[in-house]
């Protein structure tokens, strides 16, 4: 089995990991480097539960091998909060109830967070588009479009 070393810079801290050139960066991100809040759904980049952003830019991280992520910048869902608290928009899912069970909400707050930082004045049929293309079986989406909308407000 061949691994190559590969330089990860995971919500600002590097991570180096000996990896197989098969292995995602999904995989990588949960079992080498121990951040599970990044959740493996369907493994096609389908669902969106592992939605992270790779240089800014929402991604799929089922889709991706680690060796392709050399060098670029991921941010996951544990690198929201801060010590000072909640990031705005984690604070709006849980004021409008944008959550059920759970597990599709690390990469709807990935999706939304990657999307308002690219358009911070999106149009409400904007943030509609964004959140229809991440699955969720239990909310509905009308409060997830909701807490995207009122974090837009609050968002620097």
């Amino acid at each position: 089995m061949t691994t190559h070393e590969v330089k990860l810079d995971i919500n600002g801290s590097e991570h180096v990991v000996a990896v197989e050139s098969r292995k995602t960066l999904a995989d990588v991100i949960r079992e080498d480097c121990s951040l599970t809040g990044t959740n493996v759904g369907c493994e096609h980049g389908v669902c969106g539960a592992c939605t992270i952003l790779l240089d800014g830019e929402p991604v799929r991280s089922c889709l991706l091998f680690a060796v392709q992520c050399e060098g670029m910048e991921v941010r996951t869902v544990e690198g929201l909060a801060t010590a000072d608290g909640l990031h705005p928009l984690q604070q709006a899912f849980s004021e409008h109830h944008a959550l059920q069970c759970g597990f599709c909400t690390p990469g709807f707050l990935m999706l939304a967070v990657g999307a308002l930082e690219r358009d911070h004045d999106m149009s409400d049929d904007d943030v509609r588009e964004v959140v229809t293309s991440n699955l969720c079986r239990c909310t509905g989406y009308q409060n997830i479009t909701r807490a995207v909308m009122a974090a837009r407000e609050v968002m620097p």
